[in-house]
C-alpha cells in the first residue's frame, strides 16, 4: 500500500507543482523515471497505469506558463545541440531504414527523454536547483538499491536483478547503478550535515552491492573503474581534508568486503585469455568486430534504429540478437554520424566539466565543483559500462549528463545562487 500512496502523492503533487514551479514538474518526472513504480509495485497497479505521462504534461504546461525558462545556456549549448542532433539523426535513419516503423519504436521513447532533457536545461538557473537534482537522483536511484537488495536478502534465489526488472536485465541494471555510485560519494563528501553524508553513504554503498550481485562483469569493471576516477579526483582537490581520503579508504574496504568469491571469480573471467574464456565473454568481441564491418559498410545512415537485431543472422548469430554495446550497436544502426553526436553529448560534459572538477577556475559557490566531480566519476562509469550492454534509452545517464550541462550554464550564469535559509557550505565540506 506505501507503493500506491508515494506513487500517487508523486505524481499528481507533482503534477500540481509543475504549474507553480516547473522545476519541482522536472524533478518528480526524473524520480519516477529512475523509481519506475509501476515495475517496483507491479502487484499494485494496472498495466496501463502511466504516471510520467501525467507529470510529463502538466511539465510542458507550466513550462509554457512560466516562459519556456531561461535559455542563457552558455557551455551547456553544445551538450543540448549534441542531443538533438542525436534525435533529429535518429529520425533520419528511421526514415531511410528498410522499417521507418521499427526505427520510430526507438524515436518515440527518445523523444520523451529529450523533452524533460531541453526542459530541464532552461529551467536549472542555480546551485540550488542543481543540488536538488543531484539529491533527487541519488536518492531514487538508492532506492531502487534498497528494494533489490532487500529482495535478494529475503530469498537470494529469487534475484530481481536477474528476472528483469522494469523490463532491464541484469547488465542494463548494473549500468544504471554506476550511473548514480559517483554521484552518490560526492555528495556525501561535501555534505554539510552528518544525515545527508550518511544517506547518501548508504546509497552508494546499496548501489554497489547491486552491481555485484548482478554478476555483470561490465558493471563490476565499471565499477572498479570509477572508484579510480573517484580516487584521482579526490587527490586533485587543492584543499583535500583528511576524511576525504578516509572516506575513500572506507569505500574501497567496503567494496572488497562485499565482494564475495562468486563475485571475484565472474570477474576476472574478463582478463582470461581467448583459449579459457568463456563463450559470453568472446561472443562479445565477435559482436563488435562485426557491428564494426556493419559500420564501414554503411557509415552515413547505418542499419536504421533498432535494426541491428534483424541484420546479425547474416553474421551467423541468432535471429533478434543485440550487439551487447551501446557504442557498437548505435554506430551500426545510426553510422558515425549517430555515434559521433552520441560520444559528444556525454564527452563534451566531461571535458567541461574537469577545469571545475580541478578548480582551476574561480566559481561563485564551492558546490560548482563538488558538483562537477560528482558528474564526471559518473558519467565515466556509465560509457564504461555502455561498452557492454545495448541499452540506449536508459534514462538516469542523460539526467546525470543533464545535472553535468546544468552546472556549465549556471557557473557561465555567474549569479550561482543559494537559498537564503541554508547555512554558509565550507568549500569542502
Amino acid at each position: 500500500m506505501k507503493g500506491v500512496i508515494f506513487s500517487y502523492v508523486l505524481a499528481y503533487g507533482g503534477a500540481v507543482l509543475s504549474l507553480i514551479n516547473p522545476h519541482y514538474g522536472l524533478l518528480a518526472y526524473v524520480a519516477l523515471a529512475i523509481l519506475k513504480p509501476e515495475a517496483m509495485w507491479f502487484w499494485q497497479f494496472s498495466d496501463n497505469q502511466n504516471f510520467s505521462r501525467l507529470v510529463a504534461y502538466a511539465l510542458l504546461a507550466g513550462w509554457a506558463v512560466h516562459g519556456f525558462g531561461n535559455w542563457k545556456l552558455g557551455k551547456g549549448w553544445a551538450i543540448t545541440l549534441a542531443l538533438v542532433g542525436f534525435l533529429l539523426w535518429a529520425v533520419v535513419s528511421a526514415v531511410q531504414s528498410p522499417d521507418p516503423a521499427l526505427g520510430w519504436g526507438f524515436v518515440d521513447p527518445l523523444l520523451k527523454i529529450v523533452i524533460p532533457f531541453v526542459v530541464g536545461m532552461t529551467v536549472l538557473d542555480s546551485v540550488a536547483k542543481l543540488k536538488q537534482l543531484a539529491w533527487v537522483i541519488v536518492l531514487s536511484q538508492g532506492y531502487v538499491a534498497y528494494e533489490l537488495n532487500l529482495s535478494y536478502f529475503n530469498n537470494p534465489a529469487l534475484n530481481r536483478v536477474q528476472d528483469n526488472f522494469a523490463g532491464l536485465d541484469n547488465n542494463s541494471i548494473a549500468i544504471a547503478m554506476v550511473s548514480c555510485v559517483g554521484l552518490a560519494f560526492f555528495l556525501a563528501l561535501h555534505a554539510p550535515a552528518w544525515w545527508q553524508k550518511l544517506v547518501a553513504f548508504a546509497a552508494a554503498g546499496l548501489m554497489s552491492h547491486v552491481i555485484m550481485f548482478s554478476y555483470s562483469r561490465g558493471g563490476m569493471l565499471a565499477l572498479l573503474l570509477t572508484g579510480l576516477v573517484i580516487g584521482l579526483l579526490i587527490l586533485l582537490i587543492p584543499k583535500k581534508k583528511p576524511t576525504h581520503l578516509v572516506a575513500l579508504i572506507g569505500a574501497g574496504l567496503l567494496g572488497a568486503r562485499l565482494a564475495g568469491p562468486r563475485v571475484l571469480e565472474r570477474f576476472f573471467t574478463t582478463f582470461s585469455d581467448q583459449a579459457e574464456r568463456d563463450a559470453s565473454a568472446q561472443s562479445r568481441l565477435d559482436l563488435w568486430a562485426d557491428c564494426w564491418d556493419s559500420m564501414l559498410k554503411r557509415p552515413v545512415f547505418g542499419l536504421g534504429p533498432d535494426h541491428w537485431p534483424l541484420i546479425a543472422h547474416e553474421y551467423g548469430w541468432p535471429p533478434g540478437k543485440e550487439a551487447h554495446s551501446l557504442w557498437m550497436q548505435t554506430g551500426a544502426e545510426m553510422g558515425f554520424p549517430g555515434l559521433v553526436l552520441l560520444l559528444a553529448f556525454y564527452g563534451l560534459g566531461l571535458v567541461r566539466l574537469w577545469p571545475l572538477a580541478r578548480e582551476r577556475v574561480p566559481t561563485a559557490d564551492p558546490w560548482i565543483s563538488c558538483l562537477a566531480r560528482a558528474v564526471i566519476a559518473s558519467l565515466v562509469g556509465f560509457m564504461i559500462a555502455a561498452q557492454f550492454v545495448s541499452l540506449e534509452r536508459l534514462e538516469v545517464p542523460y539526467y546525470v549528463a543533464l545535472l553535468g550541462a546544468g552546472i556549465l550554464k549556471v557557473h557561465g550564469l555567474g549569479r550561482a545562487a543559494v537559498e537564503p535559509a541554508a547555512a554558509p557550505i565550507p568549500s569542502h565540506a
